[in-house]
């Protein structure tokens, strides 16, 4: 039996990295899964057997197209995991509004709407849980990081505000903070333009000294949508290889 028998989720950012272990992990474990993103995603919906659509997490019209598509195939919506996100360095002079407001309407905005969508049809469903992705940088802003620091400070934000909302809906709220770990977006040179990071000496400093994988991450997101932690709510879980258990944290 997989720890996700018999539950319908929906994750956002599906087709690549954090997201697509997400995707692989729920349905090796029982779910039923759809998965949004803006890239294509039919590769990884072929490999799991899941259900793509293209979803713009920024746009109300498409995530009532992704709840309602979710609904119809399967009859309920148990299960949200906000996963997609965008991230940029970019220091204070170098950074412009537009670039800013993005990535709050991504990263932000994107899973308020996402929990507005799903609590009717998780009420209908009896309860739910839904699985915000924060970071550290939720926790502790670095140099560059401004426009992404603030919007994960603010996933902690209405998490917390929405886990009291809805728990007596049934519905729990939760976050990931991930670390550092190894993806295409990470990883990609031009996410770090016009700032200095020595990653070797980063990860030499941590408890656990190496990238955290996306599975990582996804194992912690199986833990939070199943009935295993059925008595978390307003629960921050840090997947970041002790780099917040140290001195001035």
């Amino acid at each position: 039996m997989g720890r996700l028998d018999g539950k319908v989720a929906l994750i956002t950012g599906g087709a690549r990295g954090i997201g697509e272990a997400h995707v692989r992990r729920f349905t090796e474990e029982g779910a039923r899964v759809v998965f949004g993103d803006v890239l294509d995603g039919s590769a990884v919906a072929e490999r799991t057997g899941a259900s793509y659509l293209r979803m713009d997490v920024t746009s109300e019209d498409d995530w009532a197209a992704a709840v309602r598509h979710t609904v119809d195939r399967y009859g309920t919506l148990n299960v949200l995991v906000n996963n997609a996100g965008i991230l940029k360095y970019r220091l204070l002079g170098d950074m412009s509004p537009g670039e800013f407001r993005r990535i709050l309407d991504v990263n932000l905005l994107g899973p308020w709407l996402g929990m507005r969508a799903v609590a009717e049809p998780m009420r209908a469903a009896g309860g739910g849980s839904i699985v915000n992705t924060s970071s550290v940088e939720g926790y502790a802003a670095a140099a560059g990081l401004s426009a992404y620091s603030a919007s994960k400070f603010g996933v902690r934000g209405i998490t917390k505000a929405a886990a009291q909302e809805l728990g007596r809906h049934g519905i729990r709220v939760n976050s990931l903070h991930p670390g550092g770990i190894a993806t295409a977006l990470a990883l990609d040179p031009e996410v770090a333009k016009g700032v200095d990071i020595d990653a070797d000496a980063f990860f030499a400093a941590l408890p656990l000294a190496r990238w955290g994988d996306p599975v990582d991450v996804a194992n912690a997101a199986v833990f939070l949508a199943s009935d295993e932690s059925a008595y978390c709510t307003g629960t921050e879980v840090l997947v970041d290889g002790g780099l917040l258990s140290g001195p001035g944290y």
